[in-house]
């Protein structure tokens, strides 16, 4: 790649973005930012009380504030969080804004890679984790599918295979 584009990482909650994006970043030598992680670092609290102060709709005002941002630096890996894409206004900047790459995964291996995760809000209810996670790829996976430029299945490849793949996909533009 002889320019440095900007590669957004979308996809379900488990499906490896932040640890990707960061093996990619490091590959590329680009930096690397993770939308709920800035978010955290901006309130100086969790996802979780984010969430439960505010509501998910505080979360997700915040949540464009910061995409917006920081898709507005050049060069950089951005792991976004996995309903972010559910904003139009979130879908137009990281389409126009850099390659979006889909992170695919199968609800099972969510299930596993989310397992012991207590910083995931929308897992912390009474509904069983499966049905949750089911009903947001119903909601999700269409969002995610409409502004890819790419689509990894990421379930049987390590991290870093994984930004391997993306790195030859790149290469090809």
């Amino acid at each position: 790649m002889t320019e440095k584009r900007n590669i957004f990482l979308i996809g379900p909650m488990g499906a490896g973005k932040s640890t990707i994006g960061r093996q990619l970043s490091q590959q590329l030598n680009m930096e690397f930012f993770d939308s709920d992680e800035e978010i955290e670092r901006r309130t100086g609290a969790n996802i979780s009380w984010v969430f439960d102060v505010e509501g998910e709709n505080g979360f997700r005002e915040r949540e464009v504030k910061v995409i917006n941002e920081i898709t507005q630096k050049q060069g950089i890996v951005l792991a976004t969080g996995g309903g972010s894409i559910q904003f139009k206004e979130n879908r137009n900047i990281l389409s126009a804004r850099g390659i979006v790459v889909y992170l695919e995964t199968t609800i099972e291996k969510q299930l596993s890679r989310t397992k012991r995760d207590k910083k995931r809000p929308l897992l912390q209810t009474n509904v069983s984790n499966k049905t949750i996670l089911e009903n947001l790829a119903l909601e999700r996976n269409p969002l995610y599918e409409e502004i890819a430029d790419f689509k990894i299945q990421t379930d049987i490849q390590s991290a870093k295979s994984v930004a391997n793949n993306i790195i030859r996909l790149l290469e090809k533009l």
